[in-house]
């Protein structure tokens, strides 16, 4: 590790702690007053502006410590947190944000004047007693008789400067919680003069801090550094004797007190044990490290599928059940594998509390977010890819879904209006909801639209779900007045494109009879791996993602006669529209004599997939195909058999919403619905 890697530390954990400050400030604002919320925004900032002082960013301690004696006063009840202030602080949030992305002070002088900005309008919100500098010390701060005598024994690993660590940063952290009375350097057994090493560090310190601070204050400032850094901190009450011996028991440390043999057995427990056990808890990993261990997964899962088959080629027993064991294994460890990268989808929908206040704000609006589904899990890559799709459509239900509140008044709804974020697993995927419950698509505005810009025929007769999908088309907009959110005629066909290239898909529920606009997206929960269920159609074998398989069937003879002249079966009285495979994909050759029907499921809808062969379950390891196949649709992938062998994978929603096309189109032509039509567009 090196101070670039240590930085890079910083940052992350700086942008998480940023992230909970937001949350939270939202949080205050319905719930003002409340102690712990308080507590936990002023740990944030004194937390960022700590592992800035760390680091010598004097730029960010500069700033975030006004940030922090304001919170100091909120928490303390001597301000409110007003509209104007929460407004300010979240401002103050961003520019944080900023700061911290530019470690070099020099490259922050374009910050200067919005910092300077900023600092003026928290002026009125300061203690006249604290000074802006926080350097001075807090001790002037401190009533007096309050504030005890600290004494703190640090413990330095001789590999704390090659990770980055600067050990007088920490001392000057403390020195913001209090008075430093003394600072002693002690050497922990220096070396011979031609066995040192300059990179390594030899010292240690005694340090007597007079603060009101409690004990969690001090240790979360080496919160950050882990093990590189151990405590003995003595309460002010501990007597003078006791502090004498812990101090001669620092001087007797070994050289490197962080590995576990140079500690002696009856060495006095470490005061952090128990907190570091607890954060241990979570490991931060770099996620290309886990890309390849789901690509190596992946080729595990080719693997066992290759050894299973000639398992059972073999005929031994023995071999075939060993396989067996070998699947189960195999399947544990896919599970276990894809488990690490999922996420739930609440730490993204909570960002849009802050999209919705400030959008509603600049438009006037009264709208409120409500999230549900908050603990649905899915893949971390599609997290990060949907945030942008997903902001899209929130901006865009606040902008033109929900109401000015004088005209929701008018219709009889209240004042403020409601912006609903769903999530939940369906048949192996996640399904996103994006609803409000605003007055809904005007139909023939959107229509008018479409002629004037040519996307329709005037005399075109279009399905109501025909005229709401135009707002996906590019570059379409009804809005007539450009604003900073709406008009210009870019992004649903974009937010459409983003979402279809994560194997997805999107759709605008048709709004009922209270109103409102629902958009609906299913996204797969992971990008790597899923289980199929193969076929063979002629000399080709795909795979059916078996989440979506309800059921398989064999063709009759009598079926086979019907089908011929229809593209629907009556499958147990149910009305089954049929989606042939080999029409489908050009596949050459004649059906065989015995047709099977992979019945499968989609949103509600079913579909009938005529195929040769059923060849069962299979493990499916997703590749990409290549841009030569990008142009057929219905594929979305392709994966390799354990006999070396390719299987492309079917795209059941792309061929399900293929045949509603096909249907509507049919019943244009027609221009009246049979009884079994009318049964199978109402099939559930």
């Amino acid at each position: 590790m090196n101070m670039e890697l240590a930085l890079q530390t910083f940052l992350d954990e700086s942008r998480e702690l940023l992230s909970d400050m937001e949350r939270i400030l939202l949080e205050l604002e319905t719930r003002p007053g409340e102690a712990e919320l308080q507590n936990a925004l002023f740990r944030c900032v004194h937390t960022v502006k700590g592992s800035a002082g760390m680091f010598g960013l004097d730029h960010v301690v500069n700033f975030t410590h006004v940030v922090e004696n304001v919170l100091d006063r909120l928490r303390a009840g001597e301000i409110e947190l007003s509209r104007e202030l929460a407004n300010l602080l979240l401002r103050c949030r961003d520019h944080i944000s900023l700061l911290v992305e530019v470690p070099e002070p020099a490259n922050a002088t374009h910050l200067e004047s919005a910092g300077a900005s900023l600092l003026a309008e928290l002026e009125p919100y300061q203690s006249l007693s604290v000074e802006s500098n926080p350097r001075s010390t807090a001790a002037e701060a401190i009533p007096s008789g309050v504030a005890g005598l600290w004494r703190i024994q640090i413990r330095i690993h001789t590999d704390a400067l090659r990770h980055g660590m600067d050990p007088l940063g920490f001392i000057r952290f403390l020195g913001t919680l209090g008075e430093l009375e003394q600072v002693v350097a002690l050497d922990q057994a220096l070396p011979a003069l031609d066995k040192f090493d300059p990179e390594a560090c030899y010292l240690g310190f005694e340090v007597s801090l007079r603060s009101s601070v409690e004990r969690s204050a001090i240790e979360e400032v080496f919160e950050f550094a882990g093990d590189l850094y151990q405590l003995e901190i003595d309460a002010p009450e501990q007597s003078p004797v006791a502090d004498l011996a812990s101090a001669e028991s620092l001087e007797e440390a070994p050289q490197n007190p962080a590995r576990n043999d140079a500690v002696p057995a009856d060495s006095p427990a470490d005061p952090l044990q128990g907190r570091r056990k607890k954060s241990v808890q979570h490991l931060r990993i770099q996620a290309d490290k886990l890309d390849n261990l789901i690509n190596l997964v992946g080729e595990l899962v080719i693997a066992s599928a290759t050894v299973s088959m000639d398992a059972h080629r073999s005929g031994d027993a023995s071999a075939r059940e060993s396989a067996a064991n070998l699947n189960l294994l195999v399947e544990e460890i896919r599970d276990s594998s894809l488990d690490l990268r999922m996420v739930p989808i609440g730490e993204t929908f909570q960002r849009f509390q802050r999209v919705v206040r400030d959008v509603s704000s600049e438009l006037g609006k009264d709208i409120e977010l409500l999230i549900t589904g908050a603990e649905t899990e899915l893949d971390k890559t599609v997290v990060e890819k949907i945030a942008d799709p997903l902001t899209h459509l929130v901006r865009n239900a606040c902008d033109h879904g929900v109401e000015m509140p004088e005209l929701r008044r008018e219709k009889g709804k209240p004042g403020r209006g409601r912006v609903h974020l769903n999530a939940y697993h369906e048949s192996g995927a996640i399904v996103i909801e994006v609803s409000d419950d605003g007055s809904g698509l005007n139909r023939e505005r959107l229509l008018a639209k479409a002629v004037e810009r040519g996307l329709v025929k005037p005399d075109a007769n279009l399905t109501d779900q025909e005229v709401f999908n135009l707002i996906f088309e590019p570059g379409f907009s009804t809005v007539e007045q450009v604003t900073n959110l709406s008009g210009r005629g870019v992004g649903m066909d974009v937010v459409r494109r983003n979402i279809e290239g994560l194997r997805g898909m999107v759709e605008l529920v048709s709004p009922g009879v209270a109103g409102g606009t629902t958009f609906r997206i299913r996204l797969p929960l992971t990008l790597a791996i899923i289980d199929g269920f193969l076929a063979r159609v002629g000399e080709a074998t795909y795979a059916v993602p078996l989440e979506m398989v309800v059921e398989c069937t064999e063709l009759s003879r009598e079926q086979q006669v019907l089908s011929d002249d229809q593209d629907y079966i009556n499958l147990r009285q149910e009305v089954l529209p049929l989606i042939r495979l080999r029409e489908q994909f050009s596949v050459p050759g004649s059906p065989g004599r015995r047709q099977n029907i992979i019945v499968v499921r989609h949103a509600g809808q079913k579909a009938g997939l005529i195929v040769d062969e059923l060849l069962g379950e299979h493990q499916t390891v997703i590749k990409p195909l290549s841009g030569i196949f990008s142009h057929l649709k219905g594929l979305s992938g392709s994966t390799i058999l354990g006999n070396g062998q390719v299987a492309l994978i079917l795209d059941i929603p792309a061929l399900i919403s293929q045949l509603s096309i096909r249907e509507q189109q049919s019943l244009k032509s027609h221009g009246t619905r049979s009884t079994n039509h009318d049964a199978f567009l109402n099939r559930g």
